[in-house]
C-alpha cells in the first residue's frame, strides 16, 4: 500500500528482562509437559476422571502417584512438577465434565476466561453464563469478576473481536469456548499501588481507545475516497501497488474491503513495532475480517494475507497467550500456502518479477519459528527442533554485518534501504549499492510516469470545464471513461443530471431565477422552442453552451429527470437559521476526519518493502531460547 501521536514505550531494567525471560522459560516449558502429557495419557487411554484416579467423591487417588512416577522416568522430568500437572489436568477434566452436565440441563455455558500475563494464575479462570446475553453483558461480567474497568477491556472469542450490540449466539458463542482478554489499561488496584502514575495511565487508556477509534474512522474515510475521484495533489488517498510499486487495478466489488484489510493490517503493523500489542491485536483481526471479503483468487497472487496470519500468531504469542496458540497451527498452514502460490515453488515466480528472493526469505525465517514454537508447545520436540533448527540457518544466512550497514549509509542510503539491498544481494556491498540505486531510479521513473497521468489528467478537466462543466463532474466522467476525453464527453451529454456534481453547494434559489431574454433568443435562434429554452436556462442558471448541448443531444428536449416541478419554478426560496451554526459544524467535522485521515498516514511506511525490513533482533534471541528448551528435552531424555 502506499499514500500520496508520539507513543512512548516503557523501557525494562536488566533484571526485569531476567524475570520476564524467567517466567516465559517455566511458562514454555509448562505447556510442553503439559502437552507431552495429555499425549501419553492418549496413547494409554488413561481416563483421570474415573477410577482408579479418581474416587466418588471427585478426589484424587494414590494411583495417580504411580501414574507421575512412571511418566517422569520416561520424560526425565521432576516427580513433583509431572504429579502436579497430571493434578492440573485431572481437575480440568473434571470440572469440564460437571459444566457439560451443567449445560444440558440447565443452558447456562462455561466460558474458558484467559487474562493478560501479568495477571496470569496457575488456576484454570471461568465464568457461567446463558449465551442470550449480549457481547457488552459478557464484558460487564468478565470485566466484574476479574477487577476492570470494561472501558479499558477488549474480548477476543473465535480469533473475532466480541460485538457488543450483538448476542453471544449471533456471534458464534458456544459452550466451552475460550475467551481472551486485551487490556488497554491496568485495574484500579494496582494503580493504586503507583498512584503518581494513576492520572498518566487513565490519560493513556483513554488516548488508546481515542486511537483505536480514529483509526477506524480515518480508514473508512481512506476507503471511501479510494471510490471516489479526488484531486491527488490535494486530497490524501491511498493506492494498491504491485511488488514493484506500480499501481495495480482491483474489481470494485472488492476494492474497498482489500483497502480495509490493508489500512488495519499497515495500522496493526505500526503497534506491533511499537511493541503495543494489545492494541495491534485488533486491527490485525478486523484486517483479517476484511481480507476474507476479498475473493480466493486475489487472495492468491498476493503475499499480504500471508503475511498478516504470521502477524497475527506473532501477537499472540508476543501478549504470552500460549493457551490462545491452538489456531497457530491452521493460520501459519494458511501462510505458508499462501506464500507458496504468490511466489510460486522454490520461490521461481518471486525470483521472475524482482530478480532475487533475498528479502522475503525474512518471512520464511518468521514462518519456521512460529512453526517450531507451536510444535514445542504441542508437546512435538523433534517437530520443534527441525523446524527451530531451519529458522537458525535462515538467520545465519540473513544476518548482516553493522559494517558493511554503516558503509551504504555513507554512500547516502537509509539503514531499511541497506538491509533490504543486503539481503538481496547476499551481502555484497558494491551490488548492493547499485540494487538501491537502480530501485531509486525505478521509484523515480514510476513517479515521473503518474505526475504524467495527473498533467494529462488536469488537461482533459480544464478542457471540459471549458465546455461549461464543472471540476467534479469533469473528474467524474473522466473516471467513468478511464481518463479518455472523447468517451468522458459522451457520459456527460448522456447523462445531463451530472452537470449538478458541482464544485460548490448548489444555490436553490438560481434553478428559479428568470434567465436573460437575450440567453432564450439565443437558444430560440438555434431552432429550439422557446419554453423549453427558458425551462432548460433554469436548469443550467443561464449556462448557454450546456443548454444548447443537452437540447441538441436529447431532441430538443429535456430529459423527465431534469425538467423543474411547478414547485421549483415558482416558490420563494427560504432560509433556515441553523445555516450558520451548520457551516461550523461541518468545520468541526471536517477537522476531525482531517486528523483521523493523518493518524493513518502517518503510520503507513515510505518504503513498499518495510514489511520485509527486520534487524531480526528478537528473532535471534528466541531462536536461541526455545532451542535451549529443545535441547534440555533431548538431555533429560537420554
Amino acid at each position: 500500500m502506499k499514500t500520496n501521536g508520539a507513543c512512548r514505550i516503557r523501557a525494562l531494567s536488566g533484571s526485569q528482562r531476567t524475570q520476564r525471560r524467567r517466567r516465559w522459560r517455566r511458562m514454555a516449558q509448562k505447556k510442553y509437559l503439559q502437552a507431552k502429557l495429555t499425549q501419553f495419557l492418549r496413547e494409554d487411554k488413561i481416563q483421570l476422571w474415573k477410577p482408579p484416579y479418581t474416587n466418588e467423591n471427585k478426589e484424587v487417588c494414590l494411583a495417580l502417584k504411580d501414574l507421575a512416577n512412571r511418566y517422569s522416568n520416561k520424560l526425565g522430568c521432576c516427580e513433583n512438577e509431572v504429579e502436579k500437572i497430571i493434578e492440573e489436568i485431572r481437575c480440568k477434566a473434571i470440572e469440564r465434565g460437571s459444566g457439560n452436565e451443567n449445560y444440558k440441563t440447565t443452558g447456562i455455558a462455561t466460558i474458558e476466561v484467559f487474562l493478560p500475563s501479568r495477571l496470569k494464575k496457575d488456576k484454570r479462570n471461568v465464568l457461567e453464563t446463558r449465551l442470550h446475553i449480549s457481547g457488552g453483558d459478557l464484558r460487564s461480567k468478565i470485566a466484574e469478576t476479574f477487577g476492570f474497568q470494561e472501558n479499558y477491556i477488549k474480548i477476543v472469542i473465535n480469533k473475532k473481536l466480541l460485538q457488543l450490540g450483538k448476542s453471544l449466539e449471533e456471534q458464534g458463542v458456544t459452550h466451552n469456548v475460550k475467551a481472551m482478554v486485551l487490556e488497554l489499561k491496568q485495574s484500579e488496584e494496582d494503580v493504586r499501588k503507583t498512584s503518581q502514575e494513576e492520572e498518566e495511565k487513565q490519560n493513556e487508556a483513554e488516548l488508546k481507545e481515542k486511537r483505536i477509534q480514529r483509526t477506524k474512522k480515518g480508514l473508512e474515510i481512506l476507503a471511501k475516497r479510494a471510490e471516489m475521484v479526488v484531486d491527488p495533489e490535494t486530497t490524501p488517498y491511498l493506492d494498491i501497488a504491485n511488488q514493484t510499486g506500480r499501481s495495480i487495478r482491483i474489481p470494485p466489488s472488492q476494492k474497498k474491503a482489500l483497502m480495509l484489510a490493508m489500512g488495519y493490517h499497515e495500522k496493526g503493523r505500526a503497534f506491533l513495532k511499537r511493541k503495543e500489542y494489545g492494541i495491534a491485536l485488533p486491527c490485525l483481526l478486523d484486517a483479517d475480517r476484511y481480507f476474507c471479503e476479498c475473493g480466493r483468487e486475489l487472495l492468491d497472487i498476493v503475499d499480504n494475507y500471508a503475511v498478516l496470519q504470521l502477524d497475527i500468531v506473532w501477537c499472540y504469542f508476543r501478549l504470552e497467550q500460549l493457551e490462545c496458540l491452538d489456531d497457530a497451527e491452521k493460520k501459519l498452514s494458511l501462510a505458508q500456502k499462501c506464500l507458496k502460490n504468490c511466489y510460486g515453488e522454490n520461490h521461481q515466480r518471486l525470483v521472475h518479477i524482482k530478480g532475487n528472493c533475498g528479502k522475503e526469505k525474512v518471512l520464511f525465517l518468521r514462518l519456521y519459528l512460529l512453526q517450531g514454537i507451536r510444535n514445542y508447545h504441542s508437546g512435538n520436540g523433534e517437530e520443534a527442533h527441525e523446524y527451530l533448527n531451519k529458522a537458525r540457518l535462515l538467520f545465519k544466512e540473513l544476518h548482516i554485518d553493522p559494517s558493511k550497514v554503516h558503509s551504504l549509509m555513507q554512500l547516502g542510503f537509509t539503514p531499511q534501504e541497506a538491509r533490504l539491498a543486503l539481503r538481496a544481494c547476499d551481502g555484497n556491498v558494491d551490488h548492493a549499492a547499485i540494487h538501491i540505486s537502480n530501485r531509486r531510479e525505478e521509484l523515480a521513473q514510476i513517479r515521473r510516469e503518474e505526475k504524467e497521468k495527473r498533467r494529462r489528467r488536469m488537461e482533459n478537466i480544464n478542457s471540459l470545464k471549458g465546455m461549461g462543466y464543472s471540476a467534479r463532474a469533469a473528474k467524474q466522467a473522466l473516471h467513468q471513461a478511464g481518463g479518455n476525453l472523447d468517451e468522458a464527453l459522451k457520459i456527460l451529454l448522456g447523462n445531463p443530471h451530472m452537470w449538478w456534481l458541482n464544485d460548490l453547494a448548489p444555490d436553490p434559489s438560481s434553478r428559479r431565477e428568470s434567465p436573460p431574454q437575450e440567453s432564450i433568443d439565443q437558444l430560440v435562434y438555434m431552432g429550439f422552442d422557446s419554453a423549453v429554452a427558458e425551462a432548460a436556462l433554469r436548469v443550467f442558471r443561464g449556462n448557454v453552451q450546456l443548454a444548447a448541448q443537452t437540447l441538441a443531444h436529447h431532441g430538443g428536449s429535456l430529459p423527465p429527470d431534469l425538467q423543474l416541478s411547478e414547485e421549483d419554478s415558482s416558490s420563494t426560496p427560504s432560509t433556515s437559521p441553523s445555516d450558520s451554526a451548520g457551516a461550523s459544524s461541518a468545520s468541526t467535522d471536517e477537522d476531525m476526519e482531517t486528523e483521523a485521515v493523518n493518524e493513518i498516514l502517518e503510520d503507513i511506511p515510505e518504503h513498499e518493502e518495510d514489511y520485509l525490513d527486520s534487524t531480526l533482533e528478537d528473532e535471534e534471541i528466541i531462536i536461541a531460547e526455545y532451542l535451549s528448551y529443545v535441547e534440555n528435552i533431548k538431555s533429560a531424555t537420554n
